[in-house]
């Protein structure tokens, strides 16, 4: 049995999107978790009114309320609420395939510590740049290792403890997936759809904060960031990736200039 626990904060946009294509799993007795953090719009109101008309004979829900708008304190209440030992925590702008929920359930029943995920499909953007990016984003390493993680995760019992509460760091999905080693990440086939963010602008402003995550993870856990497992990228690759995609690797170079010449504020941006 599986507790999904999904921060949300003013998504009403997507919450409903998120919860009707979760509840159309084929998974069986799924507990649902929804924490709305910080909401200052009815995020809270269309959750519950998709689960009341969604929401399987077998499953159960819960819509929390924060006052503050705080990830970690998000997944922690959710964490908090959660009846079942096996633990799936979802962004509120993802869609799951029908499939996903039982695939990862079956893939984390054991005793020994996993971590697990889905397959990740980014969605067409509306805006060229970030299509060019996202194309060329998905043929570098971190997305050539197992269950990346980005969107959706999700753990067993015994993965569980391999951390107390979530901490309150900016890269809270970089943090649990390296709680594990690479041998102990699952990627099942089934798939989740996760939109990347849109325009040049909004991925500077991601990226920026991704970066400043990582080295947040780096100053708190020295060490930590060498079990990522990631095989390197030598400039040969690189080189070939450019050649093989010169407008994607043009976008993300210019991205990636824009974020080291220009320091923002690393608050809060969706990743998408």
């Amino acid at each position: 049995m599986l507790s999904v626990i999904i921060p949300a904060s003013n998504e009403a946009g997507y919450i409903g999107d998120c919860l009707t294509h979760l509840c159309a799993s084929d998974a069986a007795a799924v507990q649902v978790v929804v924490v709305a953090n910080g909401c200052r719009d009815d995020t809270a109101d269309v959750a519950r009114a998709v689960l009341a008309t969604h929401l399987p004979q077998d499953w159960s829900s819960r819509v929390l309320e924060l006052a503050q708008g705080s990830k970690p304190g998000a997944l922690n209440a959710g964490d908090a609420a959660a009846l079942h030992p096996l633990r799936v925590y979802l962004d509120a702008d993802v869609i799951v395939s029908s499939g996903l929920l039982g695939a990862l359930a079956n893939a984390l029943g054991t005793d020994a510590p996993l971590y697990a995920s889905g397959t990740p499909v980014i969605s067409r953007a509306k805006s060229a740049v970030t299509r060019a990016y996202a194309r060329f984003w998905q043929k570098l390493p971190f997305n050539q290792t197992a269950a990346p993680g980005y969107g959706l995760f999700a753990v067993n019992a015994a993965g569980r403890a391999r951390w107390g509460v979530f901490p309150a760091i900016i890269s809270d999905d970089t943090f649990v997936r390296l709680q594990f080693l690479p041998a102990e990440r699952v990627q099942v086939s089934d798939t989740y759809i996760w939109p990347m963010i849109e325009g040049f602008s909004a991925l500077v402003r991601v990226r920026r904060r991704q970066d400043a995550g990582v080295r947040e993870l780096e100053a708190q856990n020295p060490g930590l960031l060498t079990r990522e497992g990631k095989p390197k990228l030598t400039k040969a690759a690189l080189i070939r990736l450019a050649l093989a995609d010169p407008v994607g690797f043009t976008c993300y170079a210019a991205v990636s200039l824009a974020v080291r010449t220009k320091r923002g504020s690393a608050g809060f941006t969706r990743g998408r």
